[in-house]
């Protein structure tokens, strides 16, 4: 008989090779043939024709319908047994409930109790026999249950096997479909037969155990793994037993895919809904795709029944899944196609599904895959390099301005790679930032609150971990809380990892304390913005350009030369200066501070203001702390550790490779290296490292600790006859000692009128002009109060605050100023004109102008709106001499900040003026801002460029501008030096302790303590002051003089540590009207040439005796504008009788103002003033004002005080 298919190949596979056995016996096949129970009309109807490569049967007789029979004859026989059981179950529960009716009658007529209760016995024998029945079989049915659920070890490990063996079975259809459909095989002989029917017994005993733990049979029956039982098992049995193949239904292994999912969430392997569904829509897609291709694959190869087989094609199962695929896409290229009527009429309902299928999960698939995170990998450690996490706010901005100054060039061992971790994927702009600096900077797309993503930026292994902060968020409480949240994750996944974040308020750094595992002597520090900004703005109002300075001694600034003799000139020079720790070398030992810091000053070219001191007195729990200009009485000990400003890290490493024998005479810094009689084994680690551990025992600096010195002689504490005269019952002080102190007072005591402050004599005193409202978010005005409230200043010395602003934003930081003394409030608005002269702005020392509105407008450029147009209502007010400005100088040029007439017994003591304030440019201002560029808008007189950085702007190298961006490098410089927030933190809170800050976080108020020795002692403390060159000691200096000299004296005489120069900005032209701007300059060099309007940056020590001294040293620790007060020598009242209206007018206002107090009383005097009657020395004779003292007072504004080089004791509170 002619072959259907042409050229004598049998009909299957590719249609050339047959694989078979030469080893079968024909005769059995025969006898196995003629034993098959076939009917002979059909057996004809299945007659294929007979050639030499198809030896199956003599008669050329296929088997497939036997194969196909089996899978049906088992499914819808085992469908029939379960109906069947289910319905014989219905008729017997229906006719139990049926027999149960009839007894209930039976009982409700009253007729055999007797005989009920005799069968009543027999039932519950049967019932309880069913309970113990139905108990077996529910243990067995858990049984089945817990084996499958993967709820176990063993049910996972069985799940996992099950699929596995599927694929498997999957893959030798995938080997076999290169054969004939149907072939003769030895199941002895063939090896993929023996494996796949030791597959197939596993899955039937598998199914076995499914059947049980089905709840409903039925439905399990009708399953897509049950069909696939059924079409799958039961023919490989029929291929053993007829020794043949049929590659049949076997394709249906391939919906075993669709359970991918579920196994790989087994192994917890998929864990977000976004991979979980990826991987469903494309083992769904994969197993239809495979699944339709092998019914494609079967019945082209097998042809049409009805047609004999004639009309079959051969093509490979990889052809028909390209078939299926360009069908499903609609592309059909016609290269391959249906020719069966069974191919075709699939290939119809293939298409409606296929199409739907493919143009709904083909394009979320794609979706998925694209939004699947980029940046979604895990960090792979470096050998030898340190790697950071910084989390948080993470934006262009934040990471712009960190980046800038953590991988700055003037840190010269920056070997750490820093990791981002964010939830949010980076834009195209950050994203390019990052690529810049691919070598050193690594994002990954995560949560800090996850731990899996902690454990994929390898948090366990990290040098520490950055946490910033959103600073213009309109809720900074919210973001603190988010910032702690943070912490607490990370703390809670690895204790031991130190932490540096920033904090927004000051009262939520108290909810740090509150981890366990947060330790600042391991290196967790908290940056407080509203701590420090405030801070330096309070610096600000005791010695102008201070922020500034400060602020630029911390970031880290590449140098700019300008040939030009401009004044930007020598303020690019200061700003190249960072601040650095160097231990110091060994041949500083024994020598005092003084001495080290002019031998480095004058030989090394360095400046350093600090130490680390180690007392063998101090507490160990407190470790070594950090005194800042410390007396002759501190000697250097071995090991010290001293800070510095200078350019760059290799300049400081002068100070530990200075050796006298081999250095001393070296007149060129740059020649001091490392000599050979340095014995290595003393060399100590530089503090620049990245992992500051404790140089001393393992501990570290307290984040807060004050220089205070814990001596307790006459030449530290005010001596033993003023201890003996204090009234041991008035507490002045807070229980710390480092704070000016007094009992709460009700806010409406310190309410004024515009009528009472006009009539006020306020001068010298501080304006803060304050936006806010009830809804404002608390900016914490006392971190702006406590500087101002140190007491290492004297009583008389503390100059006076006016708030002006919204009183119901005022009672609500009220709770927080209530213990500090000479604090009023002015009810109304900084852009009242009336309100602003009413508190005699142009007398003030320093206008502060703050927001609490600022974060609470979506547009950047408008959120400095209400500071910038205070800022130029006060500068464009204009004032008339009617207060007492001087109109013309009779004693010759009185350069500003100095007068050499003005007497010490002023109504506010000590207090000399600025020049002649006729406008409100010439008022000192210092503005906060929140966005940068908006700095333009305050000056409108100068020439900055707006996309100028805020450091190269005039308004903040005068230190009339800050922005809280500036603290951004904090985070850099705590991480490589933790000591330098450290000595910022003092210099600019005043001296907060952690025993203070461990008091503000239990009763969020300052306590009162008594006054004892140990209290006193801690105001013997630096503080910064502003000294004068016009007159006084260094008045020769001051016209041409050195710097370097200026050092050198101030240091030996007075114990004076300068460290800057507070310049006009025109100084260096010879034009006739100067301009008031003055400049700040950062250690200049030695032989810097000084000017005598020249304002000096100096550190200045404690003076018990100010008030009461004789000296002529001319200072001002107060105002940038100041000089100092004159002994009592100069108190002579110069001659005023060629201004005799003046003196008229003023001493009747005099009288005025005196009639004014009597009025008010004693007691509103001491709510006003909150000074005691020994506020003043006793020895001091207050005299009548001159008309020249107060034209004088109104020229120059100062508040001073006479440092000299003997101290007396002081009789003062």
């Amino acid at each position: 008989m002619a072959n259907g298919s042409g050229g004598g190949s049998y009909p299957g596979g590719s249609g050339s090779g047959i694989r078979m056995s030469n080893n079968i016996n024909a005769n059995n096949l025969n006898t196995d043939s003629s034993s098959s129970p076939v009917n002979v009309p059909k057996m004809d109807a299945l007659i294929i024709p007979v050639t030499m490569e198809v030896p199956c049967d003599s008669r050329g007789q296929r088997m497939w319908w036997a194969f196909l029979a089996s899978s049906m004859v088992t499914f819808f026989g085992g469908l029939f047994i379960i109906l069947l059981w289910r319905t014989l179950k219905y008729l017997w529960t229906v006719c139990c409930h049926c027999g149960v009716k009839n007894k209930e009658a039976q009982k409700i007529n009253g007729g055999g109790d007797t005989q009920a209760d005799g069968a009543c016995k027999p039932t519950d024998e049967k019932e309880e026999n069913v309970a113990a029945e139905v108990g077996w079989m529910t243990s067995v049915k858990d049984w089945a249950g817990v084996m499958i659920s993967a709820q176990t070890l063993t049910g996972r490990v069985l799940v996992v096997l099950v699929f596995a063996l599927s694929i498997g079975a999957l893959v030798i259809y995938f080997i076999d479909s290169s054969n004939p459909i149907e072939s003769c095989q030895n199941f002895y002989k063939d090896f993929t037969l023996q494996i796949d029917m030791a597959f197939n017994v596993f899955f039937l005993l598998y199914f076995g155990l499914r059947f049980i733990a089905a709840n409903d049979k039925l439905w399990f029956w009708l399953e897509v793994n049950s069909v696939v039982d059924f079409f799958t098992v039961p023919p490989v049995f029929v291929s053993v037993y007829l020794n043949r193949s049929w590659l049949g239904l076997r394709f249906l292994r391939a919906l075993r895919l669709i359970q991918f999912s579920e196994i790989l969430q087994f192994l917890n392997i998929l864990k977000t809904s976004n991979s979980i569904k990826l991987v469903n829509l494309c083992s769904i897609f994969i197993s239809t795709w495979l699944t339709a291709a092998g019914f494609i694959h079967l019945v082209e190869n097998s042809g049409d029944p009805w047609e004999n087989f004639q009309n079959n094609q051969p093509l490979t199962y990889w052809e028909c899944v390209y078939l299926l695929m360009v069908t499903m896409s609609t592309v059909g290229y016609g290269d391959v196609y249906a020719k069966t009527t069974l191919g075709r009429l699939f290939m119809v309902f293939f298409i409606l599904g296929g199409l739907a299928m493919f143009a709904s999960y083909v394009p979320e698939i794609i979706e998925l895959i694209g939004n699947r995170k980029k940046y979604g990998g895990s960090y792979s450690a470096v050998s030898g390099r340190k790697h950071i996490v910084v989390c948080g706010h993470i934006t262009l901005e934040s990471v712009s301005n960190f980046l800038k100054d953590f991988l700055h060039k003037d840190r010269d061992d920056v070997n750490v790679e820093i990791v981002f971790l964010h939830n949010i994927s980076p834009n195209l702009e950050l994203e390019a930032l990052f690529k810049r600096h691919f070598t050193q900077v690594e994002f990954y797309q995560g949560s800090v609150l996850n731990p899996h993503d902690l454990a994929r930026v390898k948090i366990e292994s990290a040098d520490a971990c950055l946490i910033l902060a959103n600073k213009y968020c309109a809720d900074p409480d919210a973001e603190d809380a988010s910032n702690i949240m943070r912490v607490i994750s990370i703390k809670n996944y690895h204790p031991k990892i130190r932490i540096i974040t920033q904090m927004l308020q000051y009262h939520n750094k108290a909810h740090l304390l509150n981890i366990p595992s947060w330790n600042w002597k391991e290196g967790d520090d908290a940056i407080c913005l509203a701590e420090l900004k405030l801070g330096f703005i309070a610096q600000s109002c005791l010695a102008p350009g201070l922020s500034t300075m400060l602020a630029n001694l911390f970031s880290m600034r590449s140098f700019i030369k300008i040939e030009e003799d401009t004044w930007q000139k020598y303020y690019l020079e200061g700003v190249a200066n960072e601040m650095y720790t160097e231990y110091l070398s060994s041949a500083f030992v024994g020598l005092s501070f003084p001495a080290v810091c002019e031998l480095v000053f004058a030989k090394l070219k360095l400046l350093m203001i600090a130490i680390e001191y180690k007392s063998e007195k101090r507490e160990s729990r407190y470790g070594p702390r950090i005194l800042i200009n410390p007396g002759n009485h501190v000697k250097i000990q071995e090991g010290t550790l001293g800070f510095f400003i200078a350019s760059d890290a290799k300049e400081v490493k002068r100070a530990y490779f200075y050796c006298k024998a081999c250095h001393d005479d070296i007149t060129d810094p740059k020649r001091i290296k490392k000599c050979g009689c340095k014995r290595l084994e003393d060399e100590q680690p530089s503090t620049l490292s990245p992992k500051k551990k404790q140089r001393n025992g393992g501990m570290r600096n307290s984040p807060n600790s004050s220089p205070k010195l814990m001596r307790h002689d006459p030449l530290l504490i005010p001596g033993n006859e003023q201890i003996d005269n204090m009234d041991a019952n008035v507490k002045k002080y807070d229980s710390t000692g480092m704070f000016h102190w007094c009992p709460a007072k009700d806010i409406e005591k310190v309410i004024l009128t515009r009528s009472e402050a006009a009539m006020t004599v306020l001068s010298g005193h501080v304006v803060v002009c304050i936006f806010g409202d009830v809804k404002s978010a608390l900016i914490g005005l006392r971190n702006l109060v406590m500087p101002l409230r140190a007491s290492n200043f004297h009583y008389h010395e503390l100059k006076h605050i006016v708030f002006v602003g919204s009183l119901e934003y005022l009672r609500r930081e009220w709770e927080t100023l209530h213990n500090f003394p000479k604090v009023s409030i002015l009810p109304g608005t900084p852009l009242s004109r009336a309100d602003l002269r009413a508190v005699n702005i142009n007398l003030c020392d320093m206008c502060v102008i703050l927001s609490a509105n600022q974060n609470n407008i979506d547009d950047a450029s408008l959120q400095d709106k209400e500071c910038i147009l205070a800022s130029l209502n006060i500068k464009s007010m204009q004032f008339d001499d009617s207060i007492g400005v001087l109109q013309a100088n009779s004693q010759g040029f009185t350069p500003p900040g100095m007068d050499r007439t003005s007497p010490d017994n002023s109504p506010v003591h000590g207090l000399l003026r600025q020049p002649s304030i006729t406008t409100g440019a010439n008022i000192p201002i210092i503005t906060e801002l929140v966005n940068d560029s908006n700095v333009q808008f305050l000056d409108q007189d100068d020439d900055d460029d707006p996309d100028t950085e805020l450091y190269l702007t005039q308004p903040f190298a005068c230190g009339t501008a800050f922005a809280v961006s500036v603290l951004d490098s904090l985070m850099s410089a705590t991480y490589f030096n933790d000591n330098i927030l450290t000595l910022i933190r003092t210099l600019v809170t005043g001296g907060a302790t952690p025993e203070l800050e461990a008091l503000i976080a239990e009763e969020n108020a300052l306590r009162g303590g008594y006054s004892t020795p140990q209290t006193l002692a801690n105001r013997d403390r630096c503080r910064v002051a502003q000294l004068a060159l016009y007159d006084g000691p260094f008045a020769d200096l001051g016209d041409g003089g050195c710097y370097g000299d200026l050092f050198c004296k101030a240091l030996k005489t007075y114990n004076m540590l300068c460290f800057g120069i507070y310049r006009l900005r025109d100084a260096h032209l010879s034009t006739p009207s100067q301009c008031t701007k003055r400049y700040v300059i950062t250690n200049p060099p030695y032989e810097f040439e000084l000017v005598p309007t020249d304002l000096i940056f100096c550190l200045m020590q404690f003076d018990h005796n100010a008030g009461q001294s004789r000296a002529s040293l001319s200072h001002s620790s107060h105002s940038s504008y100041s000089s100092s007060k004159k002994s009592s020598s100069v108190h002579s009242i110069p001659s005023t009788a060629n201004r005799p209206n003046r003196t008229k007018s003023r001493d009747s206002r005099d009288k005025q103002n005196a009639t004014r107090m009597n009025r008010m009383g004693q007691a509103e005097k001491k709510w006003f003033t909150d000074e005691p009657d020994n506020a003043y020395p006793r020895n001091i004779q207050i005299k009548p004002m001159s008309t020249h003292m107060a034209n004088q007072i109104n020229q120059y504004k100062s508040t001073s005080s006479l440092i000299p080089p003997i101290r007396e004791v002081e009789d003062e509170c």
